[in-house]
């Protein structure tokens, strides 16, 4: 994991070691350990790396790479099957000087070319400065783990980990004021039908499962998709069984493959399904002793430290947990922002950056985690209907079982004439819904109505989707699962730690899609073919969990209190101040509400208020 940078211009003058170092500079939490920079081509590239050493921790790893003389790469993230594709490569001919997993991209980008990222497993965002044809060749991996900014005018391309390396540069930083206006309103930081558009006008991210193209002699970007899913092809002749012993197979072999590193190697823990099946299968996969860490909340109704001491208990590892309070909020709320560099939808987001605080101060520089399970086994209470639909136009009689077993669990879920008619309707229903949100976002009681007129057209984005499936592929791949991932990456990287998601390999991924549904969602149970490859391992109370609780936090407490009043009504004159909201709002008091409620506007004015000062 680290920080990486380039600058590419055929005006030398732009390509300067003192704005390369400035770049540097912005970025150098994500890589405490080493930092250099190099130009080539008579100054016409500059490429900056900062490091943080976890394979090959020698300097034979360090970057910016060389390779045949022609070559040379700037990496964040890591290939976690390196060591398989290097022996590939050996037996082609090449030859290593180092045993770190970047030389292998480059030897792997010499044989196979741009077809080099279909034999990568793992998480990365890298460039590749060819200095013979001129050209530059980078790549994300496919969920979006690592992020990867770019720039680009008329005289010059830059790259960038993150925007503030650009903004070091002399990018402009001017915040898209649509982008602001979908996040005031829906809750959104990303754009679902433009995912290359960023929070900020002029910098664009490369989209996860892309890569780039530029020519420097003719200024010529060129991007591509690499990789995809198709939701609509399911495997219905696989047997349960074998559906369960395949599922464990390929989880068992992601969580060893994110075991490979040269530093201690720890996991989170939230009580959940998710991280305690990470957590389990690592106890099974290693005989050192395993570190968890963990934020609590002693008396918040959702606390999850019960669960998290069941899990403790039975597995024996050893367990750190930090409480974050209102008052760690405040203190670290300008910092989140710097680091997240866009708003964030809730103080979850400020506790998991003290979770990797924590993990830093005992010296784990490596953090395993269960994100990702809940978009790709349907973990979520809201796919119940979109399974309900699917099985209601296949077979009625199932979808009744499964809505009175749902019932019988205690879970409630809204299925009215609105949801039986999607289910029949599904097109009409995306239209249906897109107008909704258009119409709530134009009528939005707070916004300035100059900023409404300026900014307010209809910029939300749903497709049309009529399965489970098609629901677990927005949520994973449009809109959903790559904002999470930005808030990890950010968060572990501020403190010059790595996170790696064993539930995202993308060959478990790809076999949980071609499932049936009935494999993801059962008898009441979401997840469940995860929880039937776990319940040897785990304890039944938290395998076969009736309640869903996500990473939450007494966010609704917090925001009564008066400090944390104060601080939000700033952040709302703030806004007011630039004209986004109307002064009326001044005046109005501050809803408290859940973390994870649909219109918690009090909230996002808070964090967009925040980010804006």
């Amino acid at each position: 994991m680290c920080g990486i940078a380039g600058i590419l211009s055929s005006n030398p003058s732009l390509v300067s070691p003192n704005r390369l170092q400035l770049m540097s500079a912005a970025i150098a939490h994500r890589g405490p350990d080493d930092a250099d920079i190099r130009l080539y081509n008579n100054g016409s590239a500059g490429l900056a790396h900062r490091r943080l050493a976890i394979i090959d921790l020698s300097q034979a790893a360090a970057q910016p790479m060389e390779y045949l003389q022609r070559y040379h790469i700037v990496h964040n993230g890591e290939i976690y099957n390196y060591r398989e594709l290097k022996q590939t490569l050996q037996q082609k001919g090449y030859q290593f000087s180092s045993h770190s997993d970047t030389e292998v991209i480059l030897a792997a980008f010499d044989c196979y070319g741009h077809q080099c990222l279909e034999q990568f497993e793992g998480m990365f965002a890298f460039a590749i400065w060819d200095s013979k044809e001129q050209q530059l060749f980078a790549a994300r991996d496919r969920f979006g783990e690592k992020p990867f900014f770019y720039y680009k005018d008329d005289d010059q391309f830059l790259f960038a980990s993150e925007m503030k390396a650009l903004w070091a540069a002399g990018v402009e930083k001017q915040v898209d004021e649509q982008m602001l206006y979908n996040y005031l309103t829906l809750g959104y930081i990303r754009h679902p039908g433009n995912p290359a558009r960023s929070f900020y006008r002029n910098i664009s991210q490369l989209p996860a499962r892309h890569y780039l193209v530029y020519d420097l002699p003719s200024q010529l970007l060129s991007i591509h998709h690499y990789w995809d899913i198709d939701a609509r092809q399911t495997d219905h002749s696989i047997t349960t069984e074998k559906a369960i012993d395949r599922f464990r197979e390929l989880f068992t072999q992601s969580v060893s493959n994110r075991l490979r590193s040269d530093v201690t190697v720890g996991t989170s823990l939230s009580g959940g399904l998710d991280s305690s099946s990470v957590l389990a299968t690592v106890c099974e996969l290693t005989n050192s002793p395993v570190h968890t860490f963990s934020a609590i909340f002693p008396g918040f109704a959702r606390d999850e430290s019960k669960h998290i001491n069941t899990v403790v208990h039975q597995l024996g590892v050893a367990s750190h947990d930090v409480q974050p309070s209102a008052a760690n909020m405040l203190n670290d709320f300008g910092k989140v922002c710097y680091h997240q560099e866009t708003p964030f939808q809730s103080s979850g987001t400020i506790a998991q950056f003290r979770v990797f605080q924590l993990a830093k101060q005992h010296g784990v520089t490596v953090l395993l985690d269960g994100q990702g399970a809940d978009e790709i086994l349907a973990g979520y209470h809201k796919y119940y209907q979109g399974f309900w639909q699917e099985l209601g136009r296949n077979n009625r009689s199932l979808q009744q079982q499964e809505m009175q077993a749902t019932k019988e669990l205690g879970i409630a879920i809204g299925w009215g004439w609105k949801e039986q008619l999607a289910g029949k309707f599904p097109s009409f229903a995306s239209a249906f819904l897109m107008r909704s949100k258009t119409r709530k976002q134009q009528h939005h009681p707070d916004l300035a109505p100059n900023f409404v007129e300026a900014y307010g057209q209809s910029h939300y984005a749903r497709p049309h989707i009529d399965s489970l499936n098609g629901m677990l592929y927005y949520n994973s791949f449009l809109n959903g699962l790559e904002e999470l991932l930005q808030y990890a990456d950010r968060n572990s990287m501020a403190h010059g730690c790595e996170v790696r998601l064993p539930f995202l390999h993308h060959q478990l991924v790809e076999f949980i899609f071609s499932l049936p549904p009935t494999l993801k969602i059962r008898n009441g149970f979401t997840k469940w073919i995860l929880r039937q490859a776990m319940q040897s391992k785990l304890p039944d109370s938290i395998v076969w969990r009736k309640d869903k609780t996500g990473f939450e936090t007494p966010q609704q407490e917090w925001m009564q209190l008066p400090d944390v009043q104060d601080f939000a009504q700033e952040a709302k004159r703030t806004l007011v101040n630039k004209g986004i909201l109307q002064p009326a709002v001044l005046h109005k008091k501050i809803q408290p509400l859940e973390i994870h409620a649909a219109e918690n506007f009090d909230w996002r004015y808070l964090a967009a208020g925040t980010l804006l000062r």
